[in-house]
């Protein structure tokens, strides 16, 4: 059975919009300013490795979409992105639009659809960025693990990590270290 890991750069009030500064956030770019290390590199890279698949919303796919075909790296994050299965959840894109290698548009009953994913065997499903889909995907229970890297920032507004929700939610913390310029690095496990 594949596992879902929710994966999000988080400021620490919670933020996990655009810290790449690709969407226009008042905020946007706002990872770039901390380092993460060889170490927090190193939880990015291991984190790919274990993943067979990344289940992406739309805006963040087609942000990915976008950058990811022309980045190439030395330890290979770029040609794993690039390489790797996709699903994008949306109800607005077309199969014609979902044109990053290996990618294919989930629609309809999404709850069921992940659930069958789920359930086939192989690595990780990396969900990263994707703000409404984790929503979902939280507030569904599908979600097996979060990978938090918590930035020492407080952005003060931006969308959140999590949102209201119906229930609560336990976690259980399995991993908790700091890397770089005083990121925290948190892995919970759902229960």
């Amino acid at each position: 059975m594949a596992k879902l890991v929710v994966t999000e750069f988080v400021s620490l009030d919670g933020v996990m919009e655009d810290p790449g500064g690709a969407e226009g956030f008042k905020h946007g770019g706002w990872s770039f300013k901390f380092t993460r290390g060889p170490e927090g590199d190193r939880f990015k890279l291991d984190e790919l490795d274990a993943a067979d698949s990344q289940l992406l919303g739309r805006v963040t796919y087609q942000g990915f979409a976008k950058a990811w075909p022309n980045i190439h790296d030395e330890q290979g994050f770029g040609d794993r992105m690039n390489g790797m299965r996709k699903y994008v959840v949306s109800t607005t894109l077309t199969d014609d639009e979902a044109t990053w290698n290996n990618s294919q548009v989930i629609r309809g009953d999404v709850a069921e659809e992940i659930a069958k994913l789920k359930a086939q065997p192989g690595g990780d499903i990396l969900v990263a960025g994707s703000n409404t889909l984790v929503h979902f995907l939280t507030e569904h229970g599908l979600v097996d693990e979060y990978h938090l890297m918590v930035f020492p920032i407080v952005l003060g507004s931006g969308k959140r990590i999590f949102a209201e929700a119906s229930e609560a939610t336990r976690l259980t913390l399995t991993e908790c270290r700091t890397v770089g310029d005083g990121i925290l690095v948190l892995t919970y496990r759902a229960q």
